[in-house]
């Protein structure tokens, strides 16, 4: 049986336990509004970037030239996760929603260069039967996306030079709202030419046309890399607010487990204490009636 020392100090230990656990919490919910506000700020930009596309597909449709991707193309394939544990299956689930993507597709393992990012996901992938090429650690802040951006383009350039890859796969978890998310796949590399169509279907949104001067490719080619930089930018904040309301979601459900444990103990311990003080008054009692002379 537990002493009343015993008690007290495995009391404390989770009181302590308690405090980390709504830390993390807090930290988890004020993350999730940081990354959110960066996806927000895209929206802007990006706009900007579909405008440029359409105005020059609309003046010089043969600016893109259309190269039909198929299933027997090499693809690299970028996968989002995290560093860090205590977020449940954000890992597992986005790494089962990648394998299964290329198990339907029937791209081999010879034709498939994996880039992870997130040490515990590139666990999970190599877990999974798959070979990780590259492993990159996670954005520790929303300053550090852009670096990370900037790596994932270039090994994408290597790649694409080196292995001939036609086809370049995101895969990463997007936010719902609160704290959920869902696993979402993301064709980066050919852009759909269903949507660079519609795009130039689209009647211009002002009575003043833009005018460019410069070479219709170059340009073309140079938006298209920007709108590349504002996927994976875009890839990586989802991944975070994500893996933070994962991790918020984690921490509410063992809040609910220590605030439980707390009351057990608490209980156990005032039951064991009014114990004690029935003990030693029964001593004293008895101690009493020994030494009173009797009738």
């Amino acid at each position: 049986m537990q002493t009343l020392e015993s008690l007290g100090r495995h009391i404390q230990s989770v009181q302590d336990l308690q405090s980390v656990v709504k830390t993390m919490k807090g930290l988890a919910a004020v993350n999730i509004r940081q990354y959110e506000q960066a996806v927000d700020a895209l929206q802007d930009y990006t706009r900007s970037l579909e405008l440029g596309m359409q105005i020059v597909l609309q003046q010089a449709p043969g600016a893109w030239g259309f190269t039909p991707s198929g299933s027997d193309q090499p693809v690299a394939i970028v996968v989002l996760g995290s560093d860090q544990g205590m977020c449940g299956q954000f890992n597992g689930r986005i790494v089962t929603h990648a394998a299964a993507r290329l198990e339907e597709s029937g791209t081999g393992p010879d034709q498939t260069a994996a880039l992870v990012v997130g040490m515990r996901a590139a666990a999970e992938w190599e877990a999974s039967g798959t070979r990780t090429n590259v492993a990159l650690n996670v954005p520790g802040s929303v300053a550090e996306i852009t670096r990370r951006v900037e790596e994932l383009l270039l090994r994408i350039d290597r790649w694409r030079e080196e292995r001939r890859a036609g086809r370049v796969w995101l895969f990463h978890q997007r936010p719902l709202g609160g704290a959920s998310y869902e696993p979402h796949f993301q064709q980066v590399v050919p852009l759909d030419a269903t949507w660079l169509d519609s795009l130039r279907g689209r009647p211009w949104p002002t009575r003043m046309l833009p005018m460019f001067t410069m070479d219709a490719q170059t340009l073309f080619s140079s938006i298209t890399r920007q709108y590349l930089f504002t996927t994976f930018y875009r890839g990586l904040a989802e991944s975070l607010a994500s893996e933070n309301a994962a991790r918020l979601a984690a921490m509410q459900a063992a809040e609910k487990n220590v605030e439980e444990r707390l009351d057990e103990l608490t209980a156990q311990y005032h039951r064991r204490r009014q114990n004690t003080i029935t003990e030693e008054l029964l001593d004293v009692t008895a101690g009493f009636e020994l030494l009173s002379p009797g009738d």
